[in-house]
């Protein structure tokens, strides 16, 4: 792919947003000498963490709208990842055949590397991300990590030399950028999927379909990691097309890939089988957090990473902020910061990773999920729901009471409060789980702003 010239072109960010990857991207650009206008319909207060990033930059700002006229006489779009295609204003730069792109475009035109291991998935891609990182810069210290997991990859692309293992994780919006320029990483895992975004793609396949761009233009020496456990990704349209193709499961004995074997992980290839690591020496726990652990040894092995290494990590990894991580116990009551679950499918995993009494904190904003199945489950396993605020709480509600009108429910108009209503309703053994099942949009900045609310309140309980 030919580098694009972009000095004293005139872009356009639109989105700025509070992940960093709006940050990045323009400070990238300031480098290349363009001239910037970054629009977004958040106000200045909405965004003030990321514009006290960019202060003293020569960047213009168009807040709390966005200007028709920005969108004819720009060079270039980049527009962030939520953005959704069927924005007015990229129709507008449509008809005016304005080229669009994303930051993971641009990062791919720019990156010297093509030594890149990218990760998608519903759940778990965050922390498989994390996993092949530590296991891949344990044999090379000039590994980088970005993208999805809050990194931007332009804090590290100065970073990079022709050889550098670049691990990225990729959200489904991510990967449209990419397919714009037709281009999938060398090694590409996709660690499951299931109904997610329904608010912002018209059904599964549209939503599966963006997943697939990860390998969609692959060459012949690239390869393929994928979970044999999930239907989506065994079904035979998905796998359309694949040959250097690995599996991992904890159901199945793969034919070539990574699986569980008397309780322990073995690596398949060739017809040869090699023994891993015992579940017993891993310190990361949860039968959702093994699947991320056959996912990043699967691509771990596939990539060359000495086994020793590999078990080095897998014995010291804890796992990331934010999901199921344990806050504080406070007499005998356990507090987890789950807020990364926002779907149902997450926040069923989160409970059943429990076997003591649960007073579940859930609920907010709707991406067109379906709650029955989670329903249930919260009334057969938790004892008290507070559900806070948003256009998918009362569906959530509605789901429960279908099984149980028996458990009681409480809505809320704050973080404070859920967790001083979950204080008083506590026992000694109980736990106390943030899993919302949904979006954070409303009520907070975006989930970390969630979980970070969560944190903070329990620490100051006394």
């Amino acid at each position: 792919m030919e580098k694009i010239d972009l000095k004293n072109k005139k872009v356009i960010v639109m989105g700025l947003g509070l992940h960093g990857g709006g940050v990045g991207v323009a400070r990238f650009l300031v480098k290349q000498g363009a001239q910037i206008i970054i629009t977004d319909l958040k106000s200045e207060r909405e965004l003030a963490p990321s514009l006290k990033k960019l202060a003293g930059l020569p960047i213009q700002f168009v807040l709390s709208k966005h200007r028709a006229k920005d969108f004819t006489e720009a060079d270039l779009i980049i527009k962030n990842p939520s953005v959704p295609d069927e924005s007015p204003y990229l129709a507008i730069a449509r008809k005016h055949k304005i080229p669009i792109d994303t930051d993971m475009g641009l990062f791919f035109n720019f990156c010297p590397s093509k030594n890149i291991i990218g990760i998608t998935g519903t759940k778990g891609k965050s922390t498989t991300t994390a996993l092949i990182y530590e296991m891949v810069q344990s044999e090379n210290k000039e590994a980088k990590v970005a993208g999805n997991i809050r990194i931007s990859p332009f804090d590290i692309l100065d970073k990079i030399q022709k050889e550098t293992p670049v691990i990225l994780e990729l959200s489904s919006w991510q990967l449209e950028g990419l397919a714009l320029h037709k281009i999938s990483p060398h090694i590409a895992c996709v660690t499951n999927i299931f109904p997610d975004h329904l608010n912002r793609y018209p059904d599964m396949k549209a939503y599966a379909e963006a997943k697939r761009n990860i390998f969609k233009f692959q060459k012949v020496k690239d390869y393929v990691i994928m979970n044999y456990d999930n239907t989506t990704l065994k079904s035979r349209e998905f796998c359309l097309n694949l040959k250097n193709i690995y599996w991992f499961s904890q159901q199945e004995k793969v034919n070539q890939g990574s699986f569980l074997q008397r309780e322990h992980i073995i690596f398949r290839e060739k017809n040869l089988e090699r023994y891993i690591i015992s579940l017993r020496d891993i310190k990361l726990k949860g039968k959702h957090n093994l699947e991320n652990i056959l996912a990043a040894t699967t691509v771990a092995c596939v990539y060359g990473i000495k086994r020793t290494n590999i078990q080095k990590v897998l014995k010291n990894f804890a796992g990331l902020d934010s999901r199921l991580e344990l806050i504080r116990e406070r007499r005998g009551v356990k507090y987890y910061n789950d807020t990364t679950s926002t779907t149902p499918t997450s926040t069923r995993a989160a409970l059943q990773t429990f076997q003591e009494p649960v007073i579940l904190i859930a609920g907010g904003a709707d991406k067109n999920l379906d709650f029955q199945e989670l329903g249930r489950l919260i009334a057969k396993k938790v004892k008290y729901l507070i559900l806070l605020s948003g256009n998918a709480t009362p569906k959530l509600k509605q789901a429960v009471e279908k099984y149980s009108l028996k458990l009681p429910i409480i809505m809320t108009q704050s973080m404070s409060e859920a967790v001083r209503l979950a204080k008083k309703q506590a026992q000694a053994k109980d736990i106390i789980l943030l899993s919302p099942a949904c979006a954070s949009f409303g009520m907070f900045q975006n989930e970390f702003d969630r979980g970070e609310q969560f944190n903070q309140n329990v620490e100051a309980l006394k």
